[in-house]
This record gives structure tokens, C-alpha cells and sequence, in this order.
């Protein structure tokens, strides 16, 4: 039996993985290889890295790192998890494990533009074309033409920040006509914050550029910032009963504890802040108050 399996491989997994192998447990870390951070093609907010440093490359130092001390990575996708008696059952693709406890760092899915292919999406990614994040990435669309696909509070509040990087700022609609209330046209148009009906679901890479099919046509922008909102990847916490939010995140203490005893959860699956730095953070919590609640049980001792 393990002392804790860690579910999910992005920044906040593997800094937990690379925490607790150096408290000398024995750890497990599955990764289904769909974290986030392995999309990024550049990241410059970072500390510690000046000129930057691209996702695959930092998740696999932190996976280097984490092996060095001995956590014992697997590439597997979890699909069942439960709490048995005073452990945990966790049950994925190939085979049935069992841990004293568990950390969940499954993070979010960001929602695709609607009607992209996945070739156009990670091509445009790639390309710094496609963005996801405005706080990490807002300074590298300063003074340039920026979309904005989304509507409502949401597609408003993005664009309102995104404002502080650039003026020239259109807020497209992704399916029909805009779903805007009088405080969010009063908001945009304070911004000077153009406004484009949908639908859009038409994409084409020009040159340095990407084009959105509208309803007024064709636009070029120099990035374009799809506002859909993401999916939380909460289903394993919930199955084993932890308590989460409306909109699916999962409920912990100031420790990181959730709910069920022995269950952890760090990472933007507790809060959507989409922040490398603050998942790391979160992880080094998670991972002392796991060491120290497993101490309580049994003394760890050399």
C-alpha cells in the first residue's frame, strides 16, 4: 500500500510528488498526460526564468526532479476512486491500487472555440494565436489586435482585463447574437470595446495572424482569447464523496483537506486561477499537511 497517490501530473502534482518523496514516503503519481501546462508554448511569468520557459519543459524537470527522490510515476488514467475502510481504492485503467491517502490535482479543462478543429487549435497555440490565460500571458498582446470569443459577464470581465494590455479589443459572440445586460454594454462601450455578433465557427491561420468568421464577416486579430469558461475535473472527488462547488470545484480547508478524510485536493480543481505558481504553492501545502496527518496515525521515523 502506498502513503499517497497523487492523481494528476501538471504543476501542482508533480511539486506534491517531489514534497512527499523527500519526506521519504512512498509515493505513486498517475498522469493521464492531459495536463494544461504541457500546452504552453512559452510561459515568461514564471519566476525564476527570465526568458521563459515552455510547459513541456518545465513538467518534465519537475518529473525528473520528483524520480530523483523516488516517487514512482505510472501513465495511467484513473477512473474510479473510493475510500475502503481506513484506505483508499483506486482503480485505473490497468489495475486496482490502494493508498493511505490521496491527493487530486486533476485541474480544469479550458472549453475550445466553437467549430475548431483540434490540428487549427494547437497549431494557433503553438503559435501564441489561440491564448487561454491573460493573466500569464497579457503582456505578450500589449498595443496588439486582440479577439475576444465569448459573451455575457463572463466574455465582458476578460475583455475588461485584457483592456489593461491593449485597446484594440473586440468581444465576438461564439454562437448567435450577444448576450449582453445594461451594465455590460455600459462596461464595454466605457472600454471602447468593439462587439461582433456570431456565429463563429469558422478559422483560418493567415501569416502572422488568425482570421474568425463573423457575422459581420471575416476578421484578422494578432490573438484571440476564447472566454467559454472550462470544465473542473472533479468526477473522482465527488464518486468518493467529497463536497464541491456549484460550478464543480472541490471544497478544502486552509490545509488542503477535502471533506473525506485522507483525501486531499491543490491545484486550479480547488480554485480556477489558471496560475502555475499558485498550484505549486497550494501542492506544498497539500503535501506537508499529508505527511503530517499521516504521522498522527503511524510515527514516521528513520
Amino acid at each position: 500500500m502506498d502513503d499517497c497517490i497523487i492523481i494528476g501530473g501538471g504543476p501542482a502534482g508533480l511539486t506534491a510528488a517531489i514534497y512527499l518523496a523527500r519526506y521519504h514516503l512512498d509515493i505513486r503519481l498517475f498522469d493521464c498526460g492531459t495536463s494544461r501546462a504541457a500546452l504552453i508554448p512559452c510561459t515568461h511569468n514564471h519566476a525564476g526564468y527570465p526568458d521563459g520557459i515552455a510547459g513541456l519543459e518545465l513538467i518534465g524537470r519537475m518529473l525528473e526532479q520528483a524520480e530523483k527522490y523516488g516517487a514512482v510515476h505510472e501513465e495511467k488514467r484513473v477512473a474510479h476512486l473510493a475510500r475502503t475502510g481506513d484506505h483508499f481504492t483506486i482503480g485505473t485503467d490497468e489495475g486496482t491500487f490502494t493508498a493511505r491517502s490521496v491527493l487530486l490535482a486533476t485541474g480544469v479543462f479550458n472549453r475550445h472555440p466553437p467549430g475548431m478543429d483540434d490540428v487549427l487549435h494547437d497549431d494557433a497555440l503553438a503559435k501564441g494565436l489561440l491564448r487561454y490565460c491573460p493573466v500569464c500571458d497579457g503582456y505578450e498582446v500589449t498595443d496588439k489586435r486582440v479577439g475576444v470569443i465569448g459573451t455575457g459577464d463572463h466574455g465582458t470581465a476578460e475583455t475588461i482585463f485584457l483592456r489593461g494590455f491593449t485597446r484594440d479589443l473586440t468581444l465576438v459572440s461564439p454562437d448567435s447574437d450577444h448576450d449582453l445586460d445594461a451594465e455590460c454594454l455600459a462596461t464595454l462601450d466605457e472600454a471602447g470595446v468593439a462587439r461582433v455578433d456570431g456565429p463563429c465557427g469558422k478559422y483560418e491561420l493567415r501569416g502572422e495572424r488568425i482570421a474568425v468568421e463573423t457575422a459581420d464577416g471575416w476578421l484578422e486579430f494578432d490573438s484571440i482569447y476564447p472566454a467559454m469558461g472550462s470544465d473542473v475535473r472533479s468526477e473522482l472527488a465527488a464518486s468518493a464523496g467529497a463536497e464541491t462547488t456549484g460550478d464543480g470545484c472541490i471544497v478544502v480547508d486552509d490545509h488542503q483537506r477535502t471533506s473525506v478524510p485522507g483525501l486531499y485536493a491543490a491545484g486550479d480543481v480547488v480554485l480556477g486561477l489558471d496560475q502555475i505558481s499558485h498550484a505549486m504553492g497550494a501542492a506544498g501545502v497539500a503535501a506537508t499537511t499529508i505527511r503530517n496527518d499521516l504521522a498522527e496515525k503511524q510515527p514516521i521515523r528513520r
